[in-house]
């Protein structure tokens, strides 16, 4: 991949044999085989280096589906902190193997109860997936989500400035700020960011921000104006522009269409 991909699903990989590594939320991370591995896409990642790589497996699946399935915390919230998680339990490869196989098999048919039989059975693996890795303490969970990794000798300065926007996404900031944190000039930086990332410094702090934003409407109740700014919007104001620019509705809208009601 010669740039950064994001899309606002997430993402299930199997492979059937070697690996890749991949630049995710600030770390470099390595997709092997014979395992289940599954990450939130939203979160930039870019293929960075793959071995021995063959035929391989991947399925995508809409936020807001995996959401409503009202999955545990233990699968939910390293996912949406931009971490991999990963099958722990080796028995369970061969089974993947043939799961994906058949969905595959099924979707190609293109008959619509074939393809409930599909989200059925990816949502039980998903909670099999749940029930099978560990379960961090409150304590555990919240220093891991902040912790982004910004060691220089392995990151580049674009990635050093994509891990620091994860990590600060929520407070007041601006361009100054991100470059000051790589050392770099901030005309250098924002120039640097877009021919690496396609978009602007300003553009992706502000889609992190709504999709922190579409996560509180879907499964809060707080308030519009405690969502603003909670999500880093310094004005309800700046709030409404940019989220129906980016998402095509108003926020409220956008609850009503997609709130998961307890």
């Amino acid at each position: 991949m010669k740039r950064y991909d994001r899309h606002n699903e997430i993402e299930l990989i199997f492979l059937e044999r070697g690996s890749f590594t991949q630049f995710l939320a600030g770390q470099k991370v390595t997709i092997r085989a014979r395992q289940l591995n599954v990450f939130w896409a939203a979160t930039p990642h870019q293929t960075i280096q793959f071995e021995g790589l063959a035929d391989f497996f991947v399925a995508t699946i809409p936020l807001v589906w995996f959401l409503q399935c009202k999955f545990p915390d233990r699968l939910v919230q390293p996912l949406l902190h931009g971490q991999l998680v990963c099958e722990p339990n080796p028995q369970e490869a061969r089974f993947d193997q043939e799961l994906f196989q058949r969905w595959l098999d099924d979707l190609r048919t293109d008959k619509p109860e074939l393809k409930k039989i599909v989200l059925l059975e990816m949502e039980a693996r998903l909670r099999r997936l749940a029930y099978s890795v560990p379960e961090d303490t409150p304590s555990q969970r919240k220093k891991t989500s902040r912790q982004v990794s910004l060691r220089e000798g392995n990151l580049s300065k674009v990635e050093q400035m994509a891990a620091y926007i994860a990590q600060h996404y929520t407070e007041s900031l601006a361009v100054e700020d991100i470059s000051r944190s790589v050392g770099l000039h901030p005309n250098y930086a924002m120039s640097l960011f877009k021919t690496t990332f396609g978009t602007t410094l300003i553009a992706y702090l502000t889609e992190l921000r709504l999709s922190h934003a579409q996560r509180l409407l879907t499964l809060t109740d707080d308030t519009v104006l405690d969502i603003a700014l909670s999500s880093g919007f310094n004005s309800i104001s700046r709030f409404n522009t940019a989220f129906k620019a980016n998402c095509g509705c108003s926020p409220r809208q956008y609850r009503n269409a997609n709130q998961i009601k307890p």
